[in-house]
């Protein structure tokens, strides 16, 4: 019976002390956990983990400032007058012998005060040959392109443009045509234009 007692109170010390370390333990593990968790978290001394959103948004840049682009500058040079344009026709010679090719010429000129500016391209111009009411030779007729040919043209000065004349017919749409101007001493009339001017008559002769 006095053993048996002994060996309870044996018993209950035992437990008592295993009571006693499990709980040293648990506190030890919960305390090591704690830790554990608490290094993960930003120090309150960082600014940037002070504040992660801060740290996170990018400074503003300063606003670029856009450089005025010029704008294109308008032409100073007007466009001349047609009423103030003046456009001439002439010859290099009042007549032509046999085999002799006319060389004919249109002038433009600036009748007004100022500069102006012209368009003496091929789109505009034109050297017509006449006889009476017949057509003999027209620069268009066989024109392969056109184009445009803007001069400033000083007040009281001229343009000039040539074209030789092979002593040919032509008809519009550049077809075919086996007739020749005649010679023989045959007047013929060369008319200049620049749209819609045209110039006074210009004669010479074919022998």
């Amino acid at each position: 019976m006095y053993r048996r007692r002994r060996l309870v109170v044996g018993g209950a010390l035992l437990l008592v002390i295993a009571l006693v370390v499990s709980g040293f333990a648990l506190a030890g593990a919960f305390k090591g956990g704690s830790q554990q968790a608490s290094s993960t978290q930003p120090s309150p001394t960082d600014p940037a983990s002070a504040n992660p959103a801060a740290s996170a948004t990018p400074s503003a840049a300063a606003p670029a400032t856009a450089s005025a682009t010029p704008s294109p500058t308008a032409s100073a040079t007007p466009t001349c007058n047609q009423n103030l344009v003046t456009v001439t026709a002439s010859t290099d010679k009042p007549a032509y012998g046999p085999g002799e090719n006319p060389m004919l010429t249109l002038k433009v000129t600036n009748g007004g005060k100022v500069p102006c500016e012209v368009n003496i391209g091929t789109s505009q111009m034109e050297f017509l040959v006449t006889s009476g009411s017949d057509r003999i030779f027209s620069s268009k007729d066989c024109q392969a392109s056109s184009e445009d040919l803007v001069k400033v043209i000083a007040p009281g000065a001229s343009e000039t443009a040539n074209f030789p004349w092979n002593r040919n017919r032509s008809v519009d749409g550049c077809k075919e045509v086996a007739a020749a101007p005649g010679g023989g001493g045959a007047y013929y009339i060369f008319t200049a234009k620049l749209g819609s001017r045209a110039s006074p008559k210009a004669v010479f002769q074919l022998n």
